[in-house]
């Protein structure tokens, strides 16, 4: 257990990091609001991603390995935790808030606590039960179309985004079970990065959706660069502080994403929301602090907010 002063540096950094993790919402609503499409997006977001982390694996000096076994493991993540997932939110944005996202990708911990229990790697919990279903309030409070939605017929879209906080859970219990087969986090989001550039790119040409990058920059273009630097920074910044303060002080960055995420928006974006938008999040924030594991029972199948990987390596 940390000290009182380590205790408030790490509080501290939570905060910078949860409030960078919001922020990436709105950035990316900017990415979307000049008709850049999904794979486009996509391949320039893999490039940055892989730039960044491979030069930190430099300076660490552990580069990813590349065995038939770390290959397939990169596909994986790439494909459930990046390329899919990353695709349907560009895409979401569109039609969303960038508020009503970053409170929709909460429900992460709440896809992946029964995920879990049956894959045996966690136990049931009426508590956390509680949490599921205080998440379950909020996701019909939000896409309730006659009350809270900007017009009618945007329920598919909600539906989208909330596939993506599955596929997140989904990646994060797959490694729970059966990782990290001896990766760091900066390892598999190397490998993972590298192994989406050329899938991104021969979908963004071949849909023609690939993004000249030899022209003025703009909003959209910096927004996507700041989205996936931060991406990079805050995901590897959380595995740190696990290793650090634990998964169970670590996870309160969920409540630090969601509240900047509906700042941010607010803010930048000048989105406002009505009282059931606003129920709706209260109650997510309920059933975030519901489903998190207690101190003393630590979850492997804890949740990275975006990401979805959250593991117990103490």
């Amino acid at each position: 257990m940390p000290n009182p002063a380590s205790r408030t540096v790490l509080l501290v950094i939570l905060i910078i990091m949860g409030a960078g993790w919001g922020l990436s919402f709105t950035l990316t609503k900017i990415a979307v609001s000049t008709g850049y499409q999904y794979f486009g997006l996509m391949a320039w977001q893999f490039i940055i991603m892989a730039a960044i982390s491979w030069g930190i694996c430099q300076v660490r000096r552990k580069p990813p390995p590349w065995t038939v076994k770390h290959v397939a493991i990169y596909l994986m993540i790439c494909l459930t935790g990046s390329l899919v997932p990353n695709s349907i939110s560009y895409s979401v944005a569109v039609h969303l808030p960038a508020g009503m996202m970053s409170i929709l990708i909460a429900t992460v911990p709440l896809f992946a606590f029964p995920i879990a229990i049956l894959l045996g790697i966690d136990g049931f919990s009426w508590r956390r039960i509680l949490g599921l279903l205080c998440g379950l309030g909020c996701i019909i409070m939000i896409a309730w179309p006659e009350l809270s939605l900007p017009e009618a017929g945007l329920a598919i879209w909600i539906v989208l985004a909330l596939s993506t906080a599955l596929l997140y859970a989904t990646e994060g219990n797959i490694i729970g079970k059966w990782g990290p087969w001896g990766l760091d986090p900066i390892q598999m989001l190397t490998g993972a990065s590298i192994l989406g550039i050329p899938l991104a790119f021969v979908l963004a040409i071949s849909t023609g959706q690939f993004i000249d990058p030899i022209k003025p920059w703009g909003a959209a273009e910096w927004a996507l660069v700041g989205s996936s630097s931060i991406h990079v920074a805050a995901y590897s910044t959380y595995f740190w502080m696990v290793t650090r303060a634990g998964v169970v002080f670590a996870s309160q960055v969920a409540y630090v994403v969601t509240a900047f995420g509906v700042i941010s928006a607010m803010i930048i974006l000048g989105e406002r929301y009505s009282l059931h938008i606003w129920a709706g999040f209260a109650l997510m924030l309920a059933g975030l602090f519901l489903v998190q594991p207690r101190s003393n029972a630590p979850s492997k199948s804890g949740v990275v907010p975006e990401r979805g990987m959250q593991e117990d390596t103490r």
